[in-house]
C-alpha cells in the first residue's frame, strides 16, 4: 500500500469514528478543509461517494462501511501501538464525550472539572444525554468515549467496572393526602404517577414489576431528567418513585415526604461503561478512572450523610 493511500486511512478512520468532519478535523489536529480535501482523494482513489450530508452529520455509504469492518480494528490497534505511552494529562488536548444523566452530573461533575482544571487543563469533557439502549448502540458506533448508568445488555463489545446499587423511595410533596402513610398497593395503583424516563417511553422499572403481577398504574406525566421532579411534586398531587441515590439530597427532597413502595424492588446496579476498542486506550483508562473513583467516593458520602432534617 502506498504511504499516500495509509494516511488517507488513518483520516478515513477518524471520521468513521467521530461521524464529523469537524469532530475529525479536531481528533487528528488537522483543519477542517484538509479533512476535506482528504475525502476529495479518497472519493477519486476509492472511486465511491464514501460520505453523504445528513443534517449536522454524515453518513456513510455501504463501502465506506464495508471498508471500515475491514480497518477499524487493524487501524485502531496500530493508533494504540503507537500512543500506548504517550498519553500526558497535562499537556493532552483530547475531549471526552461521556453519556450520563443529571443526576451522575450533579452528582461528580463540579468535582470532575475542578480536577482537570488542576491536573488537565487542555482535556475537554461533554457530558451528552443517557439513554438505556441508545447509549449503548453510541458506544458501539465511537459516539462517546464513555458511559455511567444501567447495563441491560452485555455482549463480548463492551466493557464494564460495577460501581453500586440504587434502591427507590417513594417521594411526594409533605402535604399531599398520601404523606405520612403506609401506603397500599391499591392507593399506589390509584395514584398519578410521574415517570422519570430517559427514553421517552412511559414504561419503567416499577412497570416491569407490575407486567409480573398482571397489574399497571396510570403515568400522568413522564420527564427526561430528575433536577425537574421536585418542583413538579411540590405543586401537584403526583406521586413518584425515586433513585436512593437523590433521596440525600437535601435541595432535591426539600418540601417532599418520602416513603417506601408498598412492594419489594430489586436495587438497580450502576456501571461504568466502555467498548472494547478502548481497552488500551491510555487516555480513555485515565479519566475512567477518575470517573469511577469520583463515583465512588460520593457514593460514600451520601451513604454516611446525616438524614435531611424533617424527612
Amino acid at each position: 500500500m502506498k504511504t499516500q493511500e495509509l494516511q488517507l486511512l488513518y483520516i478515513f478512520d477518524a471520521i468513521m469514528t467521530e461521524r464529523s468532519v469537524t469532530r475529525a478535523a479536531e481528533r487528528l489536529a488537522m483543519t477542517q478543509p484538509a479533512v476535506s480535501n482528504a475525502i476529495s482523494r479518497m472519493r477519486l482513489i476509492w472511486n465511491d461517494p464514501l460520505f453523504v450530508r445528513k443534517g449536522r452529520n454524515i453518513e456513510p455509504t455501504s463501502y465506506a462501511l464495508s471498508l471500515w469492518d475491514q480497518v477499524g480494528k487493524p487501524m485502531f490497534a496500530l493508533t494504540n501501538a503507537v500512543s500506548a505511552t504517550q498519553f500526558d494529562p497535562a499537556v493532552s488536548k483530547r475531549k471526552f464525550r461521556v453519556a450520563v444523566s443529571d443526576v451522575i452530573v450533579e452528582m461528580i461533575w463540579p468535582q470532575l472539572i475542578k480536577l482537570l482544571e488542576r491536573e488537565a487543563p487542555g482535556v475537554d469533557l461533554h457530558a451528552v444525554p443517557y439513554t438505556p439502549d441508545g447509549t449503548l448502540s453510541a458506544l458501539r458506533e465511537a459516539h462517546v468515549d464513555l458511559a455511567v448508568g444501567v447495563l441491560n445488555h452485555h455482549d463480548h463489545s463492551l466493557r464494564s467496572t460495577w460501581l453500586f446499587e440504587n434502591g427507590y423511595v417513594l417521594a411526594m410533596r409533605e402535604d399531599h393526602p398520601l404523606a405520612g402513610k403506609t401506603i397500599t398497593m391499591e392507593q399506589f395503583l390509584a395514584a398519578r404517577h410521574l415517570l422519570v424516563s430517559m427514553s421517552g417511553d412511559a414504561h419503567g422499572f416499577v412497570d416491569n414489576y407490575l407486567d409480573e403481577k398482571g397489574q399497571s398504574r396510570r403515568i400522568a406525566a413522564t420527564v427526561n431528567h430528575f433536577s425537574i421532579v421536585p418542583n413538579i411534586l411540590r405543586q401537584s398531587d403526583l406521586i413518584a418513585a425515586v433513585p436512593e441515590l437523590i433521596s440525600q439530597d437535601c435541595g432535591f427532597i426539600d418540601g417532599l415526604w418520602l416513603g417506601e413502595l408498598p412492594f419489594p424492588v430489586d436495587p438497580t446496579s450502576l456501571y461504568l461503561i466502555w467498548h472494547a476498542r478502548h481497552d488500551r486506550d491510555p487516555s480513555v483508562i485515565w479519566v475512567r478512572e477518575q470517573i469511577g473513583r469520583l463515583m465512588l467516593a460520593r457514593w460514600q458520602e451520601i451513604l454516611t450523610a446525616s438524614p435531611c432534617g424533617g424527612n
